[in-house]
């Protein structure tokens, strides 16, 4: 009863905060992005995760837990382009490198294009103060960075803390730099306090930007992709799980930080709070990040790869401790904060849709990705598309799902029921030939219109290049 009335509530909530836009009455959007982080490594989402995360399991409580959330991508640059732009990012040119690499890497001719509307830039139009403090990845180029991209303030790495000088002899990088707004401050960074660095920016940011509207991108920049993650010495030794379990632990110590910035600021129920990762953790030696109970790791189109642990609070409006199954993705969020604050979406093709219902009334709202499919790319290839509880992996990449199953399948292609068998270990196929071909029709839609492998698509656009790309580096 007490669900249904909060549900009821939010409805007759709904008109008010949308027609209130134009009197300023917007809501605070803070969005935290981890970096390579699994689903089997918060206690909220696996009870058996090895770490202690007393924040996000408090955050989890007072909001929404989204069990069938996915980032749109397998590895770091294309989800972030997802989040930002609302698309998939094969149909806005940001699922290969300029050099036909996975990610975009130091001193690289590709980056999100200056023409795509962005989340920060539909925000700001609406009067909203932005930042972003974290690991960027959308281009390391000045035509690319955060403040091309509607954002006032940046402070941050502009690729992966990995992508170190020495790494590969066949690429002069330069030192990881620490840029703010567009120039370079530090060079190289030292990693292991940029957590605590990061998080003290955007409480400050918060303290500064309490009287008006305000958007907050949080890309963490750990656990990341080293050998061995860099938490601050603070938390070293302090978890059951090695330096990596220490960076997990640091990282719910960030969010606890904004969160009591919120409180304090008695800001909580004016903000909406995300908090999530781009995509699963990744192989290890030895392994210390978990995607359990989903199979596969990040960057690969695996429910482990792609099927991201997702928070979300906004006390008053959307119900506390309440459970989503519903396909949500990363291309949500623009569609979303556009409904509420009233804003018109891009003048061109996008494909994410507004979580709103999905939030507010979970025990009745599906999601819209049941009708037209939800699409995993690896770069440039679809390998599997999922409607309601079905997945399908398409041929050649069938094999990735096969897991423990010893039988053939079926045409080359797989078939899963992942509301239920999260671990991937059945494939139903030959049981369900009409699932199949609804799935199979799917996906024929998506290359035509996104492509796939050497096929173009008739919506793709042109991503954003420079002809004579400059590393990024400290000057004098």
């Amino acid at each position: 009863m007490k669900l249904l009335f909060s549900c009821l509530g939010f409805g007759l909530l709904c008109l008010p905060v949308a027609a209130g836009a134009e009197r300023g009455n917007l809501p605070n959007l803070v969005f935290i992005l981890c970096d390579n982080l699994g689903n089997g490594d918060i206690a909220c989402f696996y009870p058996q995760a090895k770490h202690r995360t007393p924040y996000l399991d408090r955050l989890a409580s007072e909001g929404c837990r989204l069990t069938s959330y996915y980032s749109a991508s397998g590895v770091c640059s294309p989800s972030r382009a997802a989040f930002m732009t609302a698309c998939y990012p094969r149909r806005i040119d940001m699922h290969l490198s300029y050099e036909g690499q996975a990610v975009l890497k130091p001193v690289d001719k590709r980056g999100l294009h200056t023409d795509e509307q962005t989340i920060a830039e539909l925000l700001k139009a609406k009067g909203y103060a932005t930042a972003c403090f974290g690991k960027w990845h959308l281009g390391d180029q000045p035509e690319f960075l955060p403040d091309k991209h509607g954002f006032d303030h940046f402070l941050g790495i502009p690729y992966s803390e990995d992508m170190l000088p020495g790494i590969d002899p066949n690429r002069p990088w330069p030192p990881l730099p620490l840029i703010r707004g567009s120039r370079v401050v530090e060079a190289p960074v030292d990693a292991q306090f940029l957590t605590e660095r990061l998080t003290a920016e955007a409480v400050q940011f918060i303290r500064d930007h309490r009287h008006q509207p305000f958007f907050l991108f949080f890309p963490e920049t750990g656990p990341g992709s080293r050998r061995e993650s860099y938490p601050g010495p603070g938390f070293r030794g302090r978890s059951a799980n090695g330096l990596y379990g220490d960076a997990i632990e640091e990282l719910d110590w960030s969010a606890g930080e904004i969160l009591q910035v919120l409180d304090e600021l008695q800001l909580r129920e004016e903000t909406i709070v995300v908090w999530t990762s781009d995509n699963g953790a990744v192989r290890r030696t030895p392994q210390q990040g978990s995607n359990a109970p989903y199979q596969g790791f990040g960057y690969s189109t695996t429910e482990g790869g792609m099927r991201m642990p997702c928070i979300v609070r906004w006390p008053g409006r959307i119900p506390a401790g309440v459970v989503s199954d519903e396909i949500c993705t990363m291309m949500d969020w623009l569609p979303t904060m556009a409904g509420l604050t009233g804003q018109a979406l891009p003048d061109r093709a996008i494909d994410g849709h507004d979580l709103l219902p999905i939030l507010t009334m979970p025990a009745t709202a599906h999601s819209a990705y049941d009708d037209v499919g939800f699409f995993y790319y690896q770069t440039s290839q679809l390998q599997a598309v999922r409607a309601g509880p079905w997945k399908l992996y398409l041929p050649l990449a069938a094999k990735l799902a096969a897991g423990k199953n010893p039988k053939p399948l079926a045409q080359g292609l797989a078939l899963y029921d992942v509301r239920t068998d999260v671990g991937e270990q059945f494939e139903v196929s030959q049981q369900h030939a009409a699932v199949v071909d609804r799935l199979l029709g799917l996906a024929d839609g998506a290359r035509r219109t996104l492509g796939d492998m050497e096929q173009r698509g008739s919506q793709q656009r042109e991503g954003g290049w420079v002809a004579h790309p400059v590393p990024a580096v400290l000057v004098p």
